[in-house]
């Protein structure tokens, strides 16, 4: 079976090989679109120039528009500290490299918390990295490539930088090959290095009543939430008409948009409107609290006094896996305790506690209906590419062409593609939080891999190989005919004008995104609608105070990674693009800590999130293996050593990375240690506990265990 199968792998590159001729045809050929024209050096310096004044446009507009959310965030961190400094130093308009500069990690753990320094070592670690392959690449790759003669020697051909302009018989591609396992060395041991430094202490202080109040209130968390802004409108419209007499509001969600008094909307009491609507929400809460002792979860949360105890009982039920037996007691039948799932319990502000009553079945057919919608959805729009496509096949891209500015047709496809490569990686952020996930951790790790494996589908591999969407990847793929009928060409991967639409991508990423990310348009735009609808000025205030939001760690490490994986990709096959891809990482890494500090709430996260996107960027360099062993076997054919070699180097490290990734998952997880800031209970309240939840364990499944430790 194995040799059948290695006769077919060897098969199928040996018809890639015999196409060798077609291969000169794909590299001076255009594409038929009429926005993706090439300009001279593939028109990179135009799409820089361009990026860089919008960078300059948009740093002006955060100056003109800096403290939108600023109310909310000093409401949620309630520091006078914090307010002077917003006042004081938030007037220049590249201040986030003051920031950069000024910071410290000190101030950020202190503010954001832990999660929030391990990202930006994480960051740091990848842009020294890259630093390191820019160095290599420039210096070393990029004279070998130059040093060829196959394409045009004017110095404004693009191609000239890519390995297309290096013959097969130059000896100096070996160092192709040696290069990219070097790369994934360097990539491993920095990586080694940054988990090494991983820590997670845990400084939170959480009391038992905490988690028993959070625990009872579940299912009501929004009903209070409503109740609360009620209650802030009734007492804002009391102060305020004991001033200004009886106040007039209307309660039509368009009433603010729509001013005029033809529309007819009625006009009420302000203070008898938010007392009604105030004691209406108190009985849905009062109703609702008292239907929660018959709403049985399944889940207890039991403190123990020690980690010695709290480490055998986790030993001792993860043994039932294995089919060993637990320790019996008088009760173990009645309770079913074999039947338990125990493992530690999360940080309390890392629970999604109004996710906790979605369980069993129930979250399982959840989330297995969205992610079928989803894979549906994507299977057919997976790539911007297809949309670019659709535009040029109705003429739609016309006018753009009949401009005859090269200006305009270079900048507008890489626009494109960054813009919707943003818009399309919402829906699967989205479709993880409508998943219900009960952790906030488990939420960001999840949107980190779903994100990940889109925009590497989307941005790299889908527009390498010429391909729209995944329909068109798995017939490429696995139907034989599928390369006769359609003009999608394998060799095309290796087109100049590819390498110079990845560049400009990159580019295009480092300055427009990054600067929006320093506006943050989604936040503001969501601003703005909730100051639209809002019925009066007590709910515009409350707006303001709440427009408070967390740091996405999932989604931006998934933009992070997927942008150094496409400069690792092609480091080799097209040097130029390094030197980009570290100035969005330096760009990124400065935006983002400016962020953090200022425009986001400090967020509580396990460590897996932060180990799981260690274990994501060895892909990058695998990928550039990928592409090489490609490369080498359209110009050499499948048995020549160099591909050889490159292949059993790809192989070596698709190995090394899967069974790191196996010991990894393998190592168990790190006790996370609660200080109680009430008391410390003795042996007599902790017995009372114990009986208390007794009653509640007989329908339990999932049981989480948190130690307290001595003060």
């Amino acid at each position: 079976m194995f040799e059948s199968l290695e006769l077919d792998v060897l098969g199928v590159l040996s018809s890639a090989a015999e196409e060798n001729s077609t291969v000169d045809k794909c590299y001076h050929s255009h594409s038929r679109s009429s926005v993706l024209q090439g300009l001279p050096f593939g028109g990179v310096p135009t799409v820089f120039t361009i990026n860089l004044f919008l960078l300059l446009v948009f740093s002006c507009l955060r100056k003109a528009a800096w403290d939108y959310g600023r109310l909310a965030l000093l409401m949620e961190n309630d520091r006078y500290l914090c307010s002077l400094l917003f006042l004081s130093v938030l007037h220049n308009v590249f201040h986030f490299c003051h920031v950069f500069v000024h910071c410290r990690d000190e101030e950020i753990r202190s503010k954001c918390g832990p999660d929030a320094v391990t990202y930006l070592a994480f960051q740091r670690h990848i842009i020294l990295l890259m630093a390191v392959v820019c160095l290599l690449s420039l210096t070393i790759i990029l004279p070998v490539n130059l040093s060829g003669s196959l394409l045009d020697d004017n110095p404004q051909n693009f191609g000239r930088t890519t390995v297309a302009n290096v013959p097969a018989q130059n000896s100096f591609l070996w160092l192709h090959s040696i290069f990219a396992l070097l790369y994934f060395v360097i990539t491993v041991l920095c990586m080694a290095h940054h988990s090494s430094r991983l820590e997670y202490k845990e400084d939170e202080k959480v009391c038992e009543n905490h988690s028993l109040c959070a625990y009872l209130l579940i299912c009501t968390s929004r009903v209070l939430v409503y109740m609360r802004k009620a209650m802030k409108g009734r007492m804002y419209f009391t102060t305020k008409s004991q001033k200004e007499g009886r106040i007039m509001i209307k309660t039509h969600p368009c009433a603010q948009i729509l001013c005029c008094d033809m529309c007819g909307f009625e006009q009420v009491d302000a203070e008898q409107y938010y007392s009604e609507l105030e004691e209406k929400l108190t009985d849905e809460f009062n109703a609702e609290k008292n239907r929660i002792t018959m709403k049985r979860l399944g889940i207890a949360f039991v403190t123990f006094r020690d980690e010695r105890m709290t480490a055998v009982i986790v030993k001792d039920y993860s043994r039932t896996r294995c089919r060993r037996r637990l320790q019996q007691s008088s009760i173990t039948t009645v309770v079913r305790s074999h039947q338990w799932g125990v493992r530690y319990a999360p940080a309390p502000s890392d629970i999604i506690w109004e996710n906790l009553s979605v369980c069993g079945s129930r979250w399982w057919l959840r989330c297995v209906l969205l992610n079928i919608f989803l894979f549906l959805l994507l299977f057919f729009l997976t790539t911007p590419a297809i949309i670019v496509n659709t535009m040029d096949k109705f003429n739609v891209t016309r006018p753009v062409e009949s401009l005859q500015n090269p200006v305009i047709t270079q900048f507008f496809p890489t626009l494109l593609l960054w813009a919707f490569s943003v818009l399309l990686p919402f829906i699967v952020y989205y479709s993880a939080f409508f998943e219900c996930h009960w952790t906030k951790s488990s939420e960001n790790q999840t949107t980190m891999h779903k994100c990940f494996l889109l925009l590497i589908f989307m941005v790299i591999i889908l527009p390498s190989l010429g391909l729209s969407s995944l329909d068109f990847f798995f017939r490429w793929l696995f139907d034989i005919h599928f390369m006769d009928a359609k003009d999608v060409k394998f060799q095309c991967v290796f087109l100049p004008d590819n390498g110079a639409f990845f560049v400009n991508y990159v580019i295009t990423s480092s300055l427009i995104g990054t600067a929006m990310e320093l506006l943050r348009i989604p936040a503001l735009l969501v601003y703005s609608l909730r100051l639209c609808f809002a019925k009066s000025k007590a709910e515009r205030i409350h707006v303001k105070r709440s427009q408070a939001y967390e740091f996405q760690f999932g989604l931006e490490y998934a933009w992070t990674m997927c942008i150094f994986s496409m400069s690792m990709t092609y480091s080799i096959t097209c040097p130029v693009i390094v030197p980009f891809g570290l100035l969005y990482l330096i760009l990124k890494h400065m935006v983002d800590r400016y962020n953090i500090y200022y425009a986001y709430i400090p967020t509580k996260l396990s460590q897996r999130i932060h180990s799981a996107a260690i274990s994501q960027v060895l892909v990058a360099p695998i990928l550039c293996m990928f592409w090489l062993l490609f490369f080498s076997v359209l110009r050499f054919g499948p048995m020549q050593p160099i591909t050889l070699f490159t292949f059993v180097s790809l192989l070596f490290c698709i190995v090394f990375a899967f069974f790191g990734l196996c010991l990894k998952k393998l190592q168990p997880d790190r006790l996370t240690s609660y200080q109680v800031s009430c008391v410390v209970l003795d042996i007599v309240e902790s017995s009372c506990i114990t009986v208390e939840l007794k009653h509640v364990q007989l329908h339990i499944k999932e049981t989480f265990l948190m130690k307290s430790s001595e003060s």
